[in-house]
């Protein structure tokens, strides 16, 4: 009779498959760039993902061996540990042992460049963030259509402010080209009247959480300049509480999650609706008590024969009150023309400071001061050239060239000197004779005689 081999149960091959890796591979060096960091607060235990550019290996580094460092999405390190098996759910993982650094991984690199950069051109400034309205009617989302950010962004915004217009922008929010499309939408919004978008009070820019890598069109430059330049109000909100962009700090108002974005944004309806059935009831109240009060009294004047005496006085402060609502009115219309008046002159005022109208007066002063600066420079420059001409004629009926012309010569020795007294000119002396055209060389035969 032929006996079955036992099946194992998955418990039993899972366990063998981690004695394998233990015994097979053991411990190892691995150098690689953390991504995915998640800390347990209760244990200390730290889980992330180590990775290069083509593969990833899960990794567990225990609070014992961590030595109180917490590790960081984005740092480039170098791990030592065991490789084994996680049995609950089929996966292997390095157990790490020992961490090294290996400085900063790439995109927190570029991360913290960015940081500097924008920072030092005043992007982040607290005095040029501009306050949320406290009521907004419209809000613009800018995120994506299929994302879990924006089920929790309407969710929320739908329970505290269901009179709200919602507009979505629907972007991409990771991979190439998403950062492009979150910068085009963010500027969509602020200009509404070009691009054709709502208008809106107020806009909420993210997504929901995941990597450094996943986050990083929140990262990009063109997106923080286009939040700086987006005259409404945005809120950044990006990944979980512990996550932090680059637009986080360029943004109005960084949320630590979408639904704390949403938070943000609206009031709560419910709560004010409430304040609003308390003051009712107690307006209510008031009043009851009031007319309650003014019957008693109304009753008690009957009584003692008052009552024609209280309807004159009634007419009397309902006359006066007439008068000080038409006086009332009087005045506030004539404030109401004076300062109409007051903004018609700041208008004024203003349109003549409108800058391309000053821009178009200092331009037409720059071309009139350009004209007469022409016109002064070619007047110096003909006296100039006028005034050289009259010195070049001194200078040639002064020069040599014009005594020659005159028929007069000029002789030289030998070494280049001219003559000037006959003594110099020994016999043999070797001369030359300069004319106006022309020139003699002659050898003196005999000196000169005195004289």
């Amino acid at each position: 009779m032929k006996v079955e081999e036992r099946v194992p149960t998955v418990s039993e091959l899972t366990a063998r498959i981690r004695r394998a890796l233990e015994d097979g591979i053991g411990s190892v060096w691995v150098e690689g760039e953390v991504s995915n960091h998640r800390k347990v607060a209760a244990s200390g235990h730290q889980y992330f993902i180590l990775k290069d550019a083509n593969a990833q290996l899960s990794c567990v580094l225990f609070r014992s061996a961590a030595g109180g460092r917490t590790l960081a999405d984005g740092e480039q390190l170098r791990l030592f540990g065991e490789i084994t098996g996680y049995e609950q759910r089929g996966q292997y993982q390095m157990r790490v042992e020992r961490v090294q650094a290996q400085g900063a991984g790439r995109l927190q690199a570029a991360f913290e460049a960015l940081k500097r950069k924008l920072d030092a051109e005043g992007l982040f400034d607290p005095q040029r963030k501009k306050p949320l309205p406290r009521f907004p009617k419209a809000i613009g989302l800018v995120t994506s259509p299929g994302g879990a950010a924006i089920q929790d962004l309407l969710t929320v915004l739908h329970r505290r402010a269901s009179w709200v217009r919602i507009f979505i922008a629907p972007v991409r929010v990771q991979g190439d080209g998403a950062a492009e499309e979150i910068a085009r939408a963010i500027a969509a919004f602020g200009d509404h009247e070009a691009s054709g978008f709502p208008a809106v009070d107020l806009i909420i820019a993210g997504r929901g959480g995941g990597s450094i890598e996943d986050l990083w069109a929140f990262n990009e430059e063109i997106v923080a300049r286009a939040i700086f330049a987006c005259p409404v109000p945005l809120i950044s909100a990006v990944g979980h509480e512990i996550d932090f962009t680059i637009a986080d700090f360029v943004a109005d108002l960084r949320a630590p999650t979408p639904s704390a974005a949403a938070e943000h944004a609206v009031p709560d309806g419910a709560a004010i609706m409430d304040r609003l059935r308390v003051l009712d009831r107690a307006v209510r109240r008031t009043a009851a008590n009031s007319l309650a009060n003014h019957a008693l009294r109304l009753g008690a004047l009957a009584v003692n024969g008052a009552v024609g005496e209280t309807a004159r006085r009634l007419d009397a402060a309902t006359q006066r009150l007439d008068m000080a609502a038409l006086r009332t009115a009087e005045r506030a219309a004539d404030y109401l023309r004076r300062l109409d008046g007051a903004l018609r002159e700041k208008r004024r005022v203003l349109e003549t400071m409108n800058p391309k109208k000053v821009l178009d007066r200092h331009g037409a002063g720059l071309v009139e001061m350009g004209r007469r600066l022409h016109l002064t420079l070619a007047t110096e420059l003909r006296r100039r050239e006028d005034r050289l001409a009259a010195i070049s004629g001194r200078v040639l009926l002064l020069g040599p060239q014009s005594a020659l012309d005159r028929g007069y010569s000029i002789t030289r020795l030998r070494d280049g000197r001219v003559l000037r007294n006959a003594s110099e000119a020994q016999e043999g002396t070797r001369l030359e004779t300069i004319l106006a055209k022309g020139r003699i060389v002659s050898v003196v035969s005999s000196p000169a005689a005195d004289g």
